[in-house]
């Protein structure tokens, strides 16, 4: 259990960096352009990653 929370957060972590170091400047891709959207897929492929 905690390692999945531990993964959901340290996902959600690396989605948002994603989109702030690496995203979609000019709004044209639909997960790296909202950093609401990069957190959710970093946190749920964190949450897949510790399963």
């Amino acid at each position: 259990m905690v390692t999945r929370i531990l993964g959901v957060v340290i996902g959600a972590a690396l989605g948002f960096a994603y989109y702030k170091f690496v995203g979609c400047r000019s709004g044209a891709c639909p997960i790296t352009s909202n950093p609401y959207i990069s957190v959710i897929w970093g946190g749920l492929i964190g949450f897949l990653f510790t399963g």
